[in-house]
């Protein structure tokens, strides 16, 4: 398997993953990396950096929309061999050290797996390393408030309930919202597509994660940028009603 890296606008790229999203953002021959896969996906994130002209030195920050497994991945190995920061919102760093787990449970997955795509998908987390703890030695919390000094000046905006610090990040300039787990366009154990949520055994507090879609609402933009399934062209504000009525 290839990465699948789209090239959205200038300097804005949607990486397709084994089974989960990234996008790297370039200014110059600096990049800002959101998410990093699963742990399986290491050599998926460097074929992606080097498609885009780049490469693991070249990052200036990892952000982090929440510190699952399949997000967290390669963050660690990022910080520990290059010195690259990784950062989060401050809700959500301890949950980057592993000082506690907010995810989905192997009993969970079992009690959920008459439903279609659950089993393959369990098979696929397994192969790729989605039950190993790669906790980040030292996370920061996102440095002060408001755009962020880092190639493409992305906002994050806290949007709780898939994790307690989950964020997503506005990229206000290009009308772009990365949306991490908050709002996804598709997903292995779901039969539905376009916007919508995770299924319910994903999310530490479903009715926060609801909530933040009114959040999501809010950010002027026409592109979305999910963890999980394809990039979605139109109203964010739509796509975020459109999930909030799938979810009633």
């Amino acid at each position: 398997m290839r990465a699948d890296v789209q090239h959205v606008a200038d300097g804005t790229y949607l990486v397709h993953g084994s089974n989960t999203n990234w996008v790297i953002l370039t200014e110059g021959d600096a990049v800002t990396l959101i998410d990093t896969g699963y742990p399986g996906d290491r050599q998926l994130v460097m074929e992606s950096l080097a498609a885009v002209g780049s490469s693991p030195e070249a990052v200036a920050a990892v952000l982090i929309t929440h510190a699952h497994n399949d997000h967290l991945g390669s963050a660690e190995y990022l910080r520990a061999t290059h010195g690259t920061p990784v950062y989060l919102h401050e809700a959500e760093v301890p949950h980057a050290r592993r000082e506690f787990l907010q995810q989905v449970t192997v009993g969970e997955v079992l009690r959920n797996a008459w439903r279609p795509g659950v089993l393959p998908w369990m098979v696929h987390v397994l192969r790729s390393g989605g039950t190993e703890q790669h906790p980040v030695t030292a996370p920061e919390p996102f440095p002060g408030t408001g755009p962020l000094d880092l190639p493409g000046r992305p906002v994050p905006v806290h949007t709780p309930g898939h994790t307690v610090g989950h964020t997503v990040f506005h990229l206000p300039d290009a009308g772009i919202v990365v949306s991490g787990d908050a709002l996804v366009s598709g997903h292995a154990t779901s039969r539905a597509t376009g916007p919508q949520l995770l299924p319910d055994m994903f999310h530490h507090e479903r009715a926060r994660a609801v909530a933040s879609l009114n959040v999501i609402e809010t950010l002027a933009a026409d592109v979305l940028l999910p963890g999980h399934g394809p990039v979605h062209q139109g109203s964010v504000k739509a796509a975020a009603q459109q999930a909030r009525e799938r979810a009633a």
